[in-house]
């Protein structure tokens, strides 16, 4: 593998992870990925993007649906387009898995969501982080961003979460709050977006010593 590095940034609707990873990337001067791995996945593939897209919701209604992801699914391996589930969703996924882990072996970037700290699990170039705050902080801020009342902010908190949290297990097996999957879980609240940076730069210098 080239001496690449990455950074995996999994968040809680309204922490301001997103945030936090686009100016981090810039910081570090590296790339950052978020939505752009699905026009990737869809370019590679052939597979419109809006199905991409729509996957999440799908894998919503499917709550019910066993964790059954096999283990090439993170390796990279795909299923061929002559298969009659090459758009389903386990393919959606194997596609942007893909995506991820050339990414991570071929360039250094900062990549938000899509499960990537599974993807990359165990690799030791990569830096897995949850970005979280507690619910009335989530909820100020998606009313100053959106515009939303109380109401609408809070619920779309909690759809938004709960969508990502099932997408997660899913494909995972795993709870997407589980700290056991992250190397450092940032209370977004508590330190800001900036203190946060440095904490995970921080991070970097030392497994790099």
């Amino acid at each position: 593998m080239a001496n690449t590095k990455a950074i995996t940034i999994a968040r809680g609707y309204g922490s301001g992870g997103r945030t936090m990873g686009k100016m981090l990337a810039q910081e570090l001067g590296w790339n950052y990925y978020d939505r752009e791995l699905l026009r990737l996945a869809s370019d590679e593939s052939g597979i419109s993007e809006e199905l991409f897209a729509k996957a999440d919701e799908s894998v919503r209604r499917s709550l019910t649906t066993l964790f059954k992801v096999q283990s090439d699914c993170f390796d990279g391996g795909v299923i061929p387009p002559d298969r009659d589930d090459f758009i389903s969703n386990e393919n959606l996924f194997r596609y942007q898995a893909r995506i991820i882990r050339r990414l991570a072996e071929t360039e250094n970037c900062v990549i938000v969501g899509r499960c990537a700290n599974f993807v990359l699990k165990g690799q030791k170039n990569v830096v897995n982080c949850y970005v979280h705050a507690p619910e009335d902080v989530c909820i100020r801020t998606v009313m100053q961003m959106y515009g939303m009342s109380l109401e609408d902010a809070a619920r779309k908190i909690r759809e938004t979460d709960k969508r990502r949290g099932a997408y997660y297990r899913y494909f995972t097996g795993h709870d997407w709050q589980c700290a056991d999957d992250y190397d450092l879980c940032l209370d977004s609240s508590r330190m800001g977006w900036e203190q946060c940076i440095r904490i995970v730069r921080a991070y970097l210098d030392a497994i790099d010593g």
